[in-house]
């Protein structure tokens, strides 16, 4: 099962199951909460599951990480995965669970508690109106540099999905040819995301999977440019 394989709900719950992880109550009201938000939402495609090619891989290959280096993930982390976009599509809520009365951020910090809370925060990325800078490219490079800075403190779970995050997105997007994220992809993979997986803590099976995931799109930049 690779990041690109389209995972059904189904087969997510088979894969926890299969590497010892129980689907305790934990879990499936992250999943509740996921499908909630980011039901019927498709990729940059236009075609594809966020859910089936996104939200359920990308949780796959967290636990497949902490799984080949023996480190212990509980429902927390795995929670955490599912809910990792969760922050970025809030306004898609409408009345769960009367959240929108004090606040889906709030919500989810008592639902999930503050550490799911904190690494949903960390990931998201912030509007560009919150940057200065008299062009969009200058906001751009702004947020960016402010993003790398936030990861590279991170704890080692928000690492962990961070880069499965990026990781998918960067394979899937090379599978859609023309799509203008592929230059933005490359430049950030270059200036931040494979040395990031270098930085201590050291992930090398993300580093081999990033350097796969950007060779993916150098040679999509270039069958555009032939």
């Amino acid at each position: 099962m690779s990041s690109l394989d389209t995972v059904s709900k189904k087969d997510f719950l088979a894969f926890l199951e299969s590497t010892g992880i129980r689907t305790d109550s934990f879990i499936e009201g992250a999943i509740d909460v996921a499908e909630e938000v980011h039901s019927g939402l498709t990729r940059e495609d236009g075609s594809s599951s966020f859910l089936e090619t996104h939200t359920w891989p990308v949780a796959i290959d967290v636990v497949k990480h902490y799984r080949s280096v023996n480190r212990n993930i509980t429902s927390v982390e795995v929670a955490a995965a599912i809910l990792h976009d969760i922050m970025e599509d809030d306004e898609r809520i409408l009345n769960l669970y009367h959240a929108k009365s004090y606040g889906f951020d709030a919500y989810i910090e008592y639902r999930f508690g503050s550490r799911v809370h904190k690494i949903a925060t960390e990931l998201k990325v912030k509007p560009l109106e919150n940057y200065a800078g008299s062009t969009e490219e200058q906001r751009q490079l702004a947020r960016f540099q402010e993003y790398c800075s936030i990861l590279a403190a991170s704890d080692y779970d928000v690492k962990v999905i961070k880069l499965a995050d990026r990781i998918n997105n960067m394979r899937f997007i090379a599978k859609v040819p023309g799509h203008e994220k592929i230059r933005r992809y490359l430049r950030e993979a270059e200036d931040f995301y494979i040395a990031y997986t270098m930085l201590v803590p050291r992930m090398p099976d993300f580093y081999t999977k990033m350097r796969l995931a950007y060779d993916e799109l150098r040679a999509q930049k270039k069958v555009l440019a032939a």
